[in-house]
């Protein structure tokens, strides 16, 4: 096989927002990929204007990358105790989709957050968002980066050796699922 399709979801929209740190250093530590990183900029999911346009091209664009993908990683922020209004709303975009992209793929789940627990209510959440969809989830080790803005270098590499090690745990399962 080529390098292995790894698409990568924050559920943060900013550009140097700390899950999307996070995912990209699991994207480094998988190795050798073709690493795609996914865009949540989509609009509200609205029953009427799917009924009326149908299902919008940026949320196509992400269905189709979660299909080619052989593995996914996600990272979470914890908003209000749960994950990101982004994260959920293009989960139920694309469960309008046709198909299941999600089906039988392996997915590892991540939190970066400012509070102590590191997002791990949000994890949580987001894991059980995911189990109408099939995927085959990764169960651990469990990553919850807290108090994140102080956890990356300036070129977005993690500071803490015991974060690292346990991505690298994280990604080896991943890398090791996919069929």
């Amino acid at each position: 096989m080529s390098a292995p399709v790894l698409v990568g979801i924050s559920g943060s929209l900013r550009r140097e927002a700390t899950n999307r740190k996070l995912m990209r250093e699991a994207a480094r530590l998988f190795g050798p990929s073709e690493f795609i990183e996914a865009d949540l900029n989509l609009p509200l999911y609205d029953g009427d204007v799917e009924a009326e346009a149908g299902i919008p091209e940026a949320v196509q664009v992400l269905t189709d990358q979660i299909a080619r993908a052989h593995a996914i990683v996600i990272s979470s922020p914890e908003y209000n105790k749960g994950p990101s209004g982004v994260l959920k709303n293009a989960l139920d975009w694309v469960s309008r989709t046709k198909g299941n992209p999600w089906a039988d793929k392996p997915v590892a789940v991540m939190s970066a957050a400012a509070g102590r627990a590191g997002g791990e209510r949000s994890q949580m959440i987001l894991r059980t968002f995911l189990v109408p969809f099939q995927p085959r989830l990764i169960t651990g080790p469990e990553i919850h980066v807290a108090s994140s803005s102080a956890e990356f270098h300036d070129d977005g590499r993690l500071k803490n050796e015991r974060y690292e090690q346990s991505l690298q745990a994280l990604m080896e399962k991943l890398r090791a699922q996919i069929a």
